[in-house]
C-alpha cells in the first residue's frame, strides 16, 4: 500500500470545517443555539449559522483566529458581505477597543504554514468540537 500525504489545500478544507464547527459551538447554549455576532439572530449551530470573518478568509494570518471568526447567519456572512461596520464595532466591544485594527493589520502580515502546523490545529479543533458537544451535551 503506497501513502500519500494530503496536499496542504485538502488539510487546510478540513480545518476549515473543524474550526467553523468549533467557532458556531464555542458560543452555542446547551440547546445548540447560537446567536449571529452582526444581527443578533438566533439558531441552531448546524442550520443557517456559518464561521463569519472580520478579516476575509483570503488573509490566512487570520483565517484561523478565534477573535476575528464569530458565529453569523447565512444572510449576514454571505448577502450582507460580512456586516463589516457591525462587525468592527462589536469586535471592538468583545475583546476592547482597537481590536478591529490590530485585526487588519494582523491579515496583511506574510506567513505560510507547514503541513505540521495544519495537522497539529486539525487535530486540536476536532478534538475541541467533540468535547464542547459532550460538555454542552449536544450533537
Amino acid at each position: 500500500m503506497i501513502w500519500v500525504m494530503k496536499p496542504i489545500s485538502k488539510l487546510k478544507k478540513e480545518l476549515d470545517k473543524w474550526f467553523s464547527f468549533y467557532i458556531r459551538l464555542r458560543d452555542a447554549t446547551d440547546e445548540g443555539l447560537v446567536q449571529c455576532f452582526t444581527c443578533g439572530v438566533v439558531k441552531h449551530y448546524k442550520q443557517g449559522m456559518q464561521c463569519g470573518h472580520f478579516q476575509s478568509r483570503r488573509y490566512l494570518p487570520t483565517r484561523f483566529d478565534e477573535q476575528n471568526c464569530q458565529p453569523q447567519c447565512v444572510a449576514c456572512n454571505m448577502f450582507k458581505s460580512g456586516e463589516q461596520f457591525k462587525f468592527h464595532i462589536n469586535l471592538d466591544a468583545k475583546y476592547g477597543e482597537g481590536t478591529s485594527i490590530k485585526k487588519q493589520q494582523e491579515a496583511i502580515q506574510m506567513v505560510k504554514f507547514a503541513r505540521g502546523w495544519y495537522e497539529e490545529k486539525i487535530s486540536y479543533y476536532k478534538s475541541a468540537v467533540n468535547n464542547l458537544k459532550k460538555e454542552k451535551g449536544i450533537e
